[in-house]
């Protein structure tokens, strides 16, 4: 909500505005021509060689302003930094006094020499200054300074968390930094399809909205078609339909999505999240395995510059080859004291009891698995570590594992403490996926609304045949939290999911 002082400052604004326009400025014109940005100017400005910035043209937001009666500074902000510029009352009257009604936040565009002041800043020498955009909303103001040691000390910055993420856009204003996380996130994201691409998998794109949702053990969103009178769900995964693109003949299929699963929000959850899944024919999960140690390290190298990943206090992890490997349930076993293997669901209910592991009397055995594993071992998965080898009651999609069929051919990999990717050697047999499907029918009637639905036409695809198949899924935002040292998912999201503000009503500014 608006306070008094900030309500005053948008009346005073829209004043200055309805000023400018009676002056006969355009305060919103359509277009201006740059040829140079903050960055290149500083890069580039010599002192014994100026000449090639005599004439250049700089747009952007005006941060800082510092008035001395017939001349001013200020510093304006563009997408590679900030630059100072100067201009003075007697050589450009008129601009000097449309100056006096512009405002931090506001958008201009100068042209003029670059120059060096007695202070040592270079400084663009403004010849015109033209009103590019005026802002009728107050930023918050971030006051700057630097120590004895010639560190920059930052005063009243915009950083409540909350709205950080509801004024994202004014977060990227005022906290420049953040910018470069979501610059990072993208040169990722960049890499990572290089590198499928570099090896002739093929980028596709399946459906969002599903008659059927699969994939993944989670409880989806649902809307509604008006014109055939059906309901729909966002997807939660895209596994079911990329291997259909595998029986259908494509031998590496791969998608980068949006996924949508209506849970909870925490640190490493957001109910909209980016995902990466690829499907290779003729592989499995050992395969994958090795893939995935050069995808991990190969990306972060170009993305970081070196083969290490960061967590949100700054810690190193360091990527080297190979990454260890331990089996699931012995590594519970290991927690716990004692083998885990063959217990019952009561007896697994008995040391989730003994070890303070929150779950339902009514969760599965694989759930009680879950749970004892995420509380556990997980926390202590900081350096890359592939789990593997799980209960087949823990993976409906996945293989049998070909020297216990208890066991599932199954990885996920771990790092910072946090599951960044999750694998199979994909299960094509359809006469024991019908049967698994079936089994989380049984979970969703006993009461388990995460369990999966039968897909009728998917077992139909595996029954025309799927080729022995490897696939892999990756969380691109626990990724790019980790290539960021982002403490919170929220934080390599643009715009994460927000409980709405209280209503009240607007101020008028007119």
């Amino acid at each position: 909500m608006s306070t008094d002082f900030e309500n005053d400052q948008i009346q005073r604004r829209y004043e200055e505005l309805e000023e400018l326009i009676k002056r006969g400025v355009e305060p919103y014109p359509y277009t201006f021509d740059r040829t140079h940005q903050s960055r290149q100017i500083l890069d580039t400005f010599r002192d014994d060689d100026a000449g090639g910035l005599a004439d250049v043209a700089v747009a952007g937001r005006i941060m800082a302003l510092r008035r001395m009666g017939k001349a001013t500074f200020f510093h304006i902000q563009d997408a590679q930094g900030k630059i100072q510029c100067y201009i003075k009352a007697d050589e450009l009257p008129q601009q000097y006094e449309m100056l006096r009604l512009l405002d931090i936040g506001d958008i201009v565009g100068v042209r003029g020499f670059v120059f060096r002041t007695r202070t040592g800043e270079v400084t663009v020498h403004a010849r015109a200054l033209v009103l590019l955009c005026k802002s009728l909303r107050p930023l918050p103001v971030v006051k700057e300074e630097r120590d004895e040691q010639g560190n920059i000390i930052v005063h009243d910055a915009f950083s409540d968390k909350e709205q950080r993420y509801r004024r994202r856009y004014i977060d990227l204003i005022v906290n420049p930094h953040v910018r470069q996380v979501f610059i990072t996130r993208s040169r990722m994201i960049t890499a990572l399809r290089r590198y499928f691409d570099e090896r002739g998998w093929l980028e596709v794109e399946t459906p969002v909205l599903q008659p059927i949702y699969g994939g993944a053990s989670a409880r989806p969103f649902v809307t509604h078609h008006n014109a055939l009178d059906m309901p729909l769900y966002l997807r939660i995964a895209d596994e079911l339909y990329l291997k259909r693109l595998i029986v259908g003949g494509f031998e590496g299929v791969y998608e980068i999505s949006k996924n949508f699963r209506n849970e909870g929000i925490d640190r490493m959850h957001n109910p909209e999240f980016t995902a990466l899944e690829i499907y290779v024919a003729y592989r499995d999960y050992h395969w994958l395995m090795d893939m995935v140690e050069d995808l991990l390290i190969t990306v972060t190298e170009q993305v970081r510059g070196q083969a290490s990943l960061v967590q949100a206090d700054g810690t190193q992890i360091p990527l080297r080859k190979p990454f260890p490997r331990i089996r699931l349930l012995e590594a519970i076993s290991q927690a716990v004291g004692e083998p885990v293997a063959e217990k019952t669901q009561q007896e697994l209910l008995s040391i989730c009891k003994r070890h303070s592991v929150d779950v339902a009397p009514s969760a599965s055995r694989a759930k009680l698995i879950d749970e004892l594993f995420s509380t556990l071992v997980q926390p202590r998965l900081i350096e890359p570590t592939f789990v593997v080898d799980y209960p087949v009651e823990m993976s409906p999609l996945a293989k049998r594992h070909r020297t216990d069929p208890t066991l599932v051919e199954r990885f996920e990999l771990y790092l910072g403490g946090m599951e960044i990717a999750n694998a199979f050697s994909e299960l094509n047999d359809p006469r024991d996926q019908r049967a698994r499907f079936e089994e989380q029918a049984r979970l969703r009637a006993g009461g388990d609304d995460e369990a999966m639905v039968l897909d009728e036409d998917f077992l139909t695809a595996l029954e025309i045949g799927m080729p022995p198949t490897a696939g892999l899924g990756i969380g691109i935002d626990r990724l790019a939290m980790l290539m960021t040292g982002a403490a919170s998912i929220r934080d390599v999201i643009l715009f994460p999911l927000m409980r709405p503000e209280p209503t009240h009503t607007p101020s008028q500014h007119c």
